[in-house]
């Protein structure tokens, strides 16, 4: 394997500003509806019948197929198109796609993924007001829209209000990243134990299926397939517990799964292969035994674990060239976070 470099990639805050594509919003679907077993194994997916149900053009098709394959979660068919990997029933007919048309996306979702990154790309090395009339000016948009994008923000747990009411983003210090994992390895277990109940059948073995085919290839997994495998079972699974509270405190630290998709991709690889894999492997194959305690105590000690391998990833940001800056973000004195804490953060 060729020696990692140690230059950080292009900042991913430079993006162009273009709305969630149709192809990733329509590999959302398909993977979803392949770990719920609403495709089963065998299931033929062709580009023309996915255009048509989706009413977009064979493009978008094409590249969610294309990303399926990649992460093992479908097969090209003899002839053309692709079928659904496993083994499939003999007596299971393949489910019928319910057609779903994809809309033109909000005017806020156009700029979000933009400003999501370029925030956390710039919280390693510092703690940033986030000014929403500054905000609207730059992406040219109106009050209402840059509030839109605020808000959504908040509720991935990238920026906070301080007692005063202002928005600001809180910087990933090593106090504060470990406060958050401490959170997560608490709350984590709990939601497996309550989701597990209301988790449909087949989707435990289809993320072990997706983590063993990972495994096969981690050498040369990117950041987008690792960020899916985290998603698998930090979000999609315990996505499954049923008690609303404990999901709202889950969102309290959502900032560190957007965090570790950008780090995946800003940072050179700093394992061969991700320590991660065989520990979510861990987690689910106690799960199809029905051993619902081992793998919540497996889940807690995969978040134990990750916090070095995550502070590791963060210094290595800290440490390259400082992004160019904005005219929405104001960089925070040291020690204003704690006294916003202090005076009591609200959501």
């Amino acid at each position: 394997m060729a020696k990692p470099t140690n230059t950080p990639r292009a900042e991913p805050g430079h993006l162009t500003g273009a709305a969630p594509r149709l192809h990733e919003r329509t590999f959302d679907i398909l993977a979803a509806r392949i770990a719920e077993g609403a495709l089963p194994a065998g299931t033929l997916l062709l580009e023309s019948h996915l255009a048509r149900q989706f009413g977009i053009s064979r493009a978008p098709a094409r590249q969610a197929l294309a990303r399926l394959e990649l992460l093992g979660l479908v097969r090209r068919a003899e002839g053309h198109g692709y079928r659904v990997r496993g083994r499939p029933s003999r007596d299971a007919e393949p489910a019928p796609l319910t057609p779903v048309r994809l809309e033109a996306a909000a005017s806020w979702q156009r700029f979000y993924p933009e400003v999501e990154r370029a925030i956390i790309a710039r919280t390693a090395v510092a703690g940033w007001r986030v000014i929403e009339t500054e905000l609207a000016r730059h992406y040219g948009v109106s009050r209402t829209v840059a509030r839109e994008m605020i808000a959504r923000l908040n509720q991935r747990g990238v920026i906070r209000r301080d007692g005063r009411g202002r928005w600001y983003a809180p910087a990933l210090t090593p106090e504060h990243v470990g406060e958050l994992y401490e959170l997560r390895w608490l709350l984590e277990p709990v939601a497996l134990r309550k989701a597990m109940p209301s988790v449909p059948s087949g989707f435990v073995s289809a993320m072990r299926r997706r983590l063993e085919e990972a495994a096969a290839r981690a050498e040369t997994l990117d950041g987008r397939a690792l960020d899916e495998l985290e998603a698998d079972l930090h979000l999609r699974l315990l996505g499954h517990c049923t008690s609303r509270t404990l999901m709202d405190s889950l969102r309290l630290y959502q900032s560190l799964l957007v965090a570790h998709s950008f780090l995946y991709d800003w940072v050179p690889r700093l394992y061969p292969t991700e320590p991660f894999l065989p520990e979510h492997l861990a987690v689910v194959t106690a799960l199809e035994a029905g051993d619902i305690e081992s793998a919540a105590a497996a889940l807690e000690q995969h978040l134990r674990a990750s916090l070095g391998r995550a502070l590791a990833r963060i210094a290595q940001v800290a440490e390259a060239p400082r992004p160019a800056p904005l005219p929405y973000l104001e960089k925070l004195p040291e020690g204003s976070e704690d006294r916003a804490r202090v005076s009591g953060d609200t959501d």
